[in-house]
């Protein structure tokens, strides 16, 4: 039925696609344009026997807002010259993105590798409700966690965010579930601040009306509303280091320590924080050879992808491998990457 439904509104789908691309370039023209594959001499056939133009591909992306949509909109345009029927699903992100894919109502979708792994072991915000069908495709790129102050507020540490107003993600969003695990590294509870179930575009926008003293934002660098922060307030990165840290890490593998480099945001020196990996994922039930031809086709036009945005150019690349994957791959993406040369660790 699912299927069936998918087929029904592929057309309000499709014309999601459309939009997706005007930020990407190389727009398609209109949703019958973009139903239609295009006929590319430089286009290489299937080698596993994928009839594409019978495939429906739904690449479940983000907020129009964000970084996932233009980057999950070059994915799908991509299959789309592929000669898939395909569409860029505006979604809230990570956790509904993970919901969509376990219900089988996308094929591809983007999600932080932290919501992905809870999501499959069944923890955290995943409690009861473990998702072992989950897939990984490919690496993507590294999403920074970023709190943002103003000056004034008095926070030079996570410890200071006590007793102060904080915005900490819509529920449940990758954003939140990074907050929470911060929050009970360095010994805190949300109990210990007053907390907004806020994205972070709307806590920065409550920072400017003083109702608000810092917000969690995580997300690739630079990122265009703290950038704008930045320019038009005292705007600071509040550290994310020392014991807290080790111990975040230490408990949640997936985050990894790094810093946000001098002049991201104006700022004079390096910041401490940590990141973790956005994933490409699927559906284990989803075939082999479709998910091998996907990748196939993605890495055949992966400068289209690159293009997409200034991340997606630094970060995407099949030379990077899918070492930093915390869970198995598909196996139809464990074939392709071994056939390329690539070691699949949770794979043998």
């Amino acid at each position: 039925m699912k299927k069936l439904f998918k087929s029904a509104i592929s057309c309000v789908l499709l014309a999601a696609t459309v939009v997706s691309m005007s930020g990407c370039g190389g727009a398609a023209s209109s949703a019958a344009a973009n139903e239609t594959a295009a006929e590319d001499t430089n286009v290489k056939p299937s080698k596993v026997g994928i009839d594409r133009p019978r495939e429906f591909v739904t690449v479940a992306t983000g907020p129009t807002s964000g970084i996932y949509y233009p980057i999950g909109g070059a994915i799908a345009k991509v299959l789309n010259n592929a000669g898939y029927k395909t569409s860029a699903q505006a979604t809230g992100a990570s956790v509904e993105n993970i919901n969509l894919i376990t219900q089988d109502d996308a094929e591809l979708a983007i999600a932080m590798q932290d919501s992905v792994v809870q999501a499959y072991e069944g923890f955290a915000a995943f409690e009861g409700k473990k998702k072992d069908d989950l897939r990984a495709v490919m690496r993507l790129w590294p999403n920074y966690v970023q709190l943002v102050t103003v000056e004034g507020t008095g926070i030079n540490s996570v410890e200071d965010l006590k007793g102060k107003r904080v915005g900490v993600g819509a529920p449940n969003s990758g954003v939140e579930l990074n907050a929470r695990m911060i929050y009970e590294a360095y010994g805190m509870t949300y109990e210990d601040s007053n907390v907004d179930y806020l994205s972070y575009g709307e806590a920065i926008d409550q920072m400017k009306n003083g109702q608000c003293d810092a917000a969690f934002v995580t997300s690739g660098i630079p990122n265009s509303t703290v950038s704008e922060l930045a320019f038009s307030y005292d705007m600071k990165i509040v550290p994310i280091n020392g014991e807290g840290r080790d111990r975040l890490i230490e408990k949640y593998p997936f985050f990894a320590a790094t810093t946000i480099p001098v002049g991201t945001y104006g700022n004079n020196e390096e910041v401490d924080t940590v990141f973790v990996y956005n994933i490409l994922v699927a559906n284990a039930q989803l075939s082999d050879d479709l998910v091998y031809d996907m990748l196939d086709c993605i890495f055949n036009d992966v400068a289209a992808i690159k293009a997409s945005h200034n991340t997606a150019d630094k970060n995407i690349d099949v030379t990077f491998g899918v070492n930093d994957l915390k869970i198995p791959l598909h196996n139809g993406a464990a074939k392709w990457w071994k056939e390329h040369g690539y070691e699949t660790p949770l794979n043998p």
